[in-house]
């Protein structure tokens, strides 16, 4: 593997790429509804903003950039207002520019980067590993087994702690649950995002918008006489709602998420077909990576690797015995290595030779990796070119001679010599090895980091996953800069952003993790899509278009039933949390939510509490934060959220409502 296979490009990237059909047809669309908009709207600002806010939906839905690239270029729209004021005809920018970059230093943010430092520690001394660990034990290795325990876990966690760092602590868990189970991290990520944020509706601490509620009641309270005073809200009181909700989300994916979750490019990788492809590109030879099981009754078993390899031209480069370990790399395999009934064999084979061979053995072809999931995923392994130097010890003997698969970890599956590529079935391992001879091989990628050093090679392939050094010694550290973060977190009233960077640079400080690290360890991608959206919820709300919006909203359906209303305003705080944060949307609703209730004899702490767990129901557009974070490891795109999360924002409201209505 070379530079070019090792790395992968980001197909939307952030480029401005050919605009497509759909999203040629949906421009003039959206400029007509902005044109529409500002001859109804009752001021030129809310005009501007408004069309902003549908040039950004856009933007989103349609892909034209990359979901980052699109904030910061609306970012930059509204400091430019300041400029074009004039010709606008404003009389100043929508933003004021002081302020345009205050999301970089917002809580939110902050919050974020620190918990990635935090979790990225955690997973530097091998805790992540070991609680993948324990689930894949617990769960197996099947998506309806694995989902329900990864969601319903940081669900629970993201009750008492925000919903974002639940997730951020979660994302190595399940990056180690993907590799070692063969399932797609774009299987696992969504749900367990999803179910973040649905816990933070089970208590009253689990969420910005909740922890802010009682403080509204009390100030809507000095505004009401005394017989209509509301009541504040206990610790658990919504805890019969959000167990619903979570139960809802579990639910959902283990039923539809074979539906509705993608499979992204970035995780079929796992399969390990990726690995092989500059091998196709260069050499011009189609090998597959496969894994085979070896029924009782198949002629194989007694065989010796030697029997078979060379007349059925296929490679073993790893196989696992009825209740032993995996083997796979240096003194694991070697010729005389016999097969035994129920073992499972690695195969690096051209398909049609690899057909052939199941069909002789009557063996059993898995459809994906399973038990060399994690062996042979192209973060631990893959095919490299290794040069013989002149000079080398080598020279002159044959890989059979050396035994170079058990001495050296080193599978050959090609002999480049004089401009012709040899394979399996060439005999190539008799061949005696010549200065200059290029050897295709599969190995572990810490051999091919080891052997660098060895001068009878010459390392060609240099782009490649380095091995990971855990620092299982430094456990103690992070475990105590967590907990102090964590209960800084929950006992004190000090800001999130402040506790969670004292947990993070203690990770520092202490060496559970190296600067260098901590930095990598940031999603800076997610960093400027939430960053750079902020500004655009501030000119919502500033410039009175979310006010405009509720009250025509409110205006539609002020004559219908209570539970019309009552539904309507659950959905117009879903609308406002997708555009603005949540904590701004539930101070503009819940005192329009009261006057509302009151209006039509409700009760207005439950109209309050509608609001407040509405502005959790944010699937449909990776604008919140967990969606932000989960984005980029699981190769999402913006349509994927649009069709899962569209689903789930219809069993959000239909199971809010039934459950508010039930309970209260």
């Amino acid at each position: 593997m070379s530079e070019q296979s090792a790395s992968r490009s980001d197909s939307r990237g952030g480029r401005w790429p050919g605009i497509d059909r759909k999203q040629a047809i949906a421009a003039p669309v959206f400029l007509l509804a902005a044109l529409g908009l500002g001859q109804v709207v009752p001021s030129v600002e809310i005009a501007w903003v408004s069309a902003i806010l549908l040039f950004t939906i856009y933007l989103f839905a349609f892909e034209v950039v990359s979901v980052d690239v699109a904030a910061m270029l609306v970012m930059v729209l509204l400091g430019l207002t300041s400029l074009a004021a004039p010709i606008m005809g404003l009389e100043q920018g929508l933003v004021d520019n002081q302020h345009l970059f205050d999301g970089f230093a917002s809580n939110a943010v902050i919050s974020i980067i620190a918990v990635m430092i935090i979790g990225a520690g955690l997973d530097k001394t091998g805790v992540m590993t070991k609680v993948a660990a324990l689930i894949l034990r617990i769960g197996g290795r099947t998506e309806a087994r694995i989902i329900p325990i990864i969601s319903g876990t940081v669900a629970f966690i993201s009750s008492f702690m925000q919903n974002v760092g639940a997730a951020a602590l979660f994302l190595p868990v399940v990056s180690r649950i993907s590799a070692r189970s063969g399932l797609p991290m774009s299987r696992l990520l969504m749900p367990m995002g999803f179910c973040a944020i649905l816990g933070g509706t089970v208590s009253m601490v689990g969420s910005s918008p909740l922890i802010l509620l009682n403080d509204l009641i009390l100030t809507s309270n000095q505004a009401l006489p005394p017989d209509q005073q509301m009541q504040t809200w206990g610790l658990f009181s919504v805890t019969p709602v959000g167990v619903a909700l979570v139960l809802t989300g579990i639910v959902y994916f283990v039923i539809a998420g074979r539906f509705v979750l993608p499979v992204t490019e970035s995780e079929s990788s796992t399969t390990g077909s990726d690995t092989l492809s500059y091998f196709h590109d260069v050499y011009g030879v189609d090998y597959s990576l496969s894994e085979v099981v070896v029924p009782d009754d198949s002629p194989l078993v007694g065989k010796q690797l030697d029997d078979i390899e060379t007349d059925y031209r296929v490679r073993i480069i790893a196989h696992k015995r009825p209740g032993g370990e995996v083997n796979f790399g240096p003194g694991t395999l070697a010729r005389d290595t016999e097969i035994d009934a129920g073992m499972v064999l690695g195969i690096v084979a051209d398909p049609g030779d690899l057909d052939r061979f199941i069909e002789k053995y009557g063996l059993h072809k898995r459809e994906r990796l399973r038990t060399f999931a994690e062996a042979l995923s192209p973060r631990k392994s893959g095919v490299a070119e290794v040069v013989i130097p002149p000079g080398s010890e080598l020279i002159g003997k044959s890989a059979r001679d050396v035994w170079m698969r058990k001495t050296y970890g080193l599978a050959m599956v090609g002999l480049h010599r004089n401009g012709k590529t040899l394979r399996e079935g060439d005999d190539i391992r008799n061949m005696p090895l010549q200065a200059g001879d290029t050897l295709v091989v599969h190995t572990p990628w810490n051999v091919l980091e080891r052997i660098e050093k060895d001068r009878n090679f010459l390392v060609v392939t240099t782009e490649y996953p380095r091995e990971e050094k855990l620092r299982p010694h430094k456990v103690r550290w992070a475990a105590l800069f967590f907990f102090v973060a964590l209960s800084m977190v929950l006992f004190t009233d000090i800001r999130l952003s402040v506790a969670l960077l004292t947990g993070a640079v203690g990770m520092v400080l202490s060496g559970v993790l190296k600067i260098d690290e901590a930095y990598q360890a940031v999603s800076w991608k997610t960093v400027f899509l939430l960053a750079s959206l902020i500004p655009l919820g501030l000119a919502v709300e500033t410039s009175g278009t979310a006010r405009w919006i509720a009250q025509e909203v409110v205006g539609l359906v002020g004559d219908a039933e209570p539970w019309v209303i009552h539904t309507a305003i659950a959905a117009l705080a879903t609308f406002f949390t997708l555009v603005m944060s949540n904590v701004g949307a539930t101070v503009l609703l819940v005192p329009l939510a009261v006057n509302i209730a009151i209006q039509v004899g409700a009760d207005p702490a439950v109209y309050a509490l509608t609001v407040a767990i509405a502005t959790s129901n944010s699937f449909l557009i990776p604008t919140h934060q967990v969606n932000a974070l989960i984005m980029g490891p699981g190769g999402y795109r913006v349509p994927d959220f649009m069709r899962a999360g569209g689903i789930m924002t219809l069993l959000f409201l239909i199971v809010m409502m039934v459950m508010i209505n039930l309970v209260f």
